[in-house]
């Protein structure tokens, strides 16, 4: 018989947690927080390690401006949060049908001393629905004014440390392995369901984790899109098969996105690549420490327009990566025109390049993940981002 130990499978040492920690707990007293409620997953795991998908029912992590952390969650969280993280004051609130988590998050806020002070809320997470979210600013009422918080945590996770960092090394080489496996599988007559399969395989057999959304992957017609969408077909004589991917490690996200083509080549697909191809490395050379992201989204547009591709591309280029939960791996910032957030050293980002043609039914996508450095950024990725032919 195994006993868990508290925070026996994190993922990060204590150290780092706690440096993490108190960068939060300085920004909330720069901004008058008495404490920050938490329900972003991703929030709750890069500050405790916490990981679990139980974000879909009511659950808030607290965090008081002198440090203290408090997990209100459901029964079966319970030990999941003494296995997986550094929290050790974990309430319960019971499933039934009165039940009233928001209220119970009151009484914890106020056994914590809080009543009264600002409370940080994060407001924007998957994990607080409009309902709950309605519930929750009722039981406020009256007990403490209230300050969107939805950034704070989100741009402390921003530039990644160096184990952060290495867990992202770690994803690019499982995407890349997944990238090698579709490369392998794709012909005339592949069935789609045999390309994924292989994919994830490759990434699971490297120990990655489910990422945190479906792949994309559409041939023909579908080739244009830049969504999952469900049912599979087999790849025709001559084809054109999109896919956009990433490979997780320990939750931390690379990507890649390419378009085959299936047999014959259609001019228009090759032009359309050497294009895409330009407007990639220019994006990735604008991707620089100190200068804003929208010189990423202006370069790759330049490139794309001066070939006559304005119509074909779309309104942004990529956006951050890091550690992140379903329903979706894109992480803030997005890049695209105006944004004025200023790339530094340790932040990770998926730079994509989309063209799509609906009325000549083509399609041709590029794309990869980068790390920006102090010299500018770093490919993340060994594959070759030359037209794929099968």
């Amino acid at each position: 018989m195994t006993i868990i130990t508290q925070g026996e499978h994190t993922h990060f040492t204590r150290a780092e947690f706690d440096a993490r920690r108190a960068d939060a707990v300085a920004d909330m007293q720069r901004r008058g927080l008495r404490a920050l409620l938490m329900f972003r997953q991703e929030s709750m795991y890069w500050l405790t390690g916490y990981d679990t998908f139980g974000y879909v029912y009511f659950q808030c992590l607290v965090l008081t401006d002198d440090g203290r952390l408090a997990l209100l969650t459901r029964a079966p969280d319970r030990l999941q949060a003494r296995f997986t993280s550094i929290v050790e004051d974990v309430r319960i609130w019971v499933d039934a049908a009165d039940a009233a988590p928001a209220m119970e998050l009151r009484a914890l806020l106020a056994g914590m001393g809080v009543a009264g002070g600002t409370l940080g809320v994060e407001w924007e997470a998957y994990g607080l629905t409009a309902r709950n979210g309605q519930r929750l600013a009722a039981s406020l009422d009256g007990f403490a004014p209230t300050e969107d918080a939805s950034d704070l945590i989100s741009a402390l996770r921003l530039v990644k440390s160096p184990a952060e960092i290495a867990y992202v090394r770690r994803a690019a080489e499982l995407v890349d392995d997944a990238l090698t496996a579709a490369e392998a599988r794709t012909a005339p007559g592949a069935f789609e369901g045999d390309i994924l399969a292989d994919m994830q395989a490759a990434v699971f057999r490297g120990g990655g984790d489910d990422p945190a959304n479906e792949y994309i992957i559409g041939s023909g017609a579908g080739a244009q899109m830049c969504r999952y969408y469900t049912g599979r077909r087999h790849l025709d004589a001559d084809d054109q098969l999109t896919l956009e991917f990433a490979a997780a490690y320990r939750h931390y996200h690379a990507c890649l996105m390419r378009t085959f083509v299936i047999g014959q080549a259609d001019p228009r697909l090759v032009a359309m690549h050497a294009a895409c191809r330009e407007s990639l490395l220019a994006a990735e050379a604008a991707l620089r420490p100190g200068a804003p992201l929208e010189n990423v989204f202006l370069a790759h547009a330049k490139a794309l327009d001066d070939r006559s591709y304005r119509e074909a591309r779309l309104n942004a280029c990529g956006y951050s990566l890091g550690t992140t939960y379903a329903p979706n791996w894109m992480d803030w910032p997005m890049l695209y025109a105006g944004q004025a957030v200023e790339a530094r050293p340790g932040m990770v980002f998926f730079i994509h390049i989309i063209a799509f043609d609906a009325a000549n039914g083509l399609a041709m996508t590029l794309g990869r993940t980068s790390l920006v450095t102090e010299a500018g950024s770093e490919t993340l990725s060994n594959g070759s981002i030359e037209l794929v032919r099968r």
